[in-house]
């Protein structure tokens, strides 16, 4: 068993019998009375985020999880298909743990997917993915001035506010955690 001070973004935790992962924490020592942790627990199977304070040096069950990488392979209707680059052996993710993060997954990625022994609990994202803009209004330029955006359509089915210059068949960067325009790569 581990105590508060073992808490670290990431994290996965039983709490309330279902697996928590730490989103955010902060150890708060107030002027008077004993020290707290204050968290922000997200709920890894139905995906709600909660508040939650504990007091310091309070006993918590952590989780070990293992992770592995594994190359997306295809959507069927009701999963994701994933394969482990090692034994090649294939697996299927369900598509309410992967939510609307198949946007940002093509045929072919690497993504790591977290394990709780043989269960897969959840899958990471890189920061920011490299996507291809298949529908957009011609780009225009010189009109960058008013930071006025366009909507595009990325190859994966995501739509999102991109800037006028930006044209069909660009190759973009968008971050995965905000789901906005980064930067363009090539055009």
């Amino acid at each position: 068993m581990a105590t508060t001070a073992d808490i670290k973004n990431g994290s996965i935790l039983l709490h309330k019998n279902a697996r928590m992962k730490v989103v955010e924490f902060q150890h708060v020592k107030p002027g008077k009375g004993p020290a707290f942790v204050r968290t922000k627990l997200k709920n890894i199977k139905t995906g709600k985020i909660i508040d939650e304070t504990f007091n310091s040096g309070v006993k918590l069950e952590f989780l070990r999880v293992t992770s592995k990488r594994f190359q997306y392979l295809y959507q069927d209707t009701d999963s994701y298909i994933f394969m482990d680059n090692d034994t090649f052996n294939q697996i299927e993710v369900s598509h309410s743990l992967i939510e609307d993060n198949h946007y940002y997954i093509k045929e072919g990625d690497n993504i790591e997917i977290l394990f709780d022994g043989d269960e897969i609990i959840n899958i990471n994202l890189p920061p920011k993915v490299e996507l291809k803009v298949v529908e957009t209004d011609p780009g225009l330029r010189g009109n960058t001035a008013t930071n006025a955006t366009k909507p595009a359509k990325m190859e994966t089915g995501l739509e999102l506010q991109v800037p006028l210059f930006i044209n069909e068949g660009d190759i973009l960067k968008i971050d995965t955690k905000s789901g906005h325009y980064s930067e363009r790569l090539k055009s």
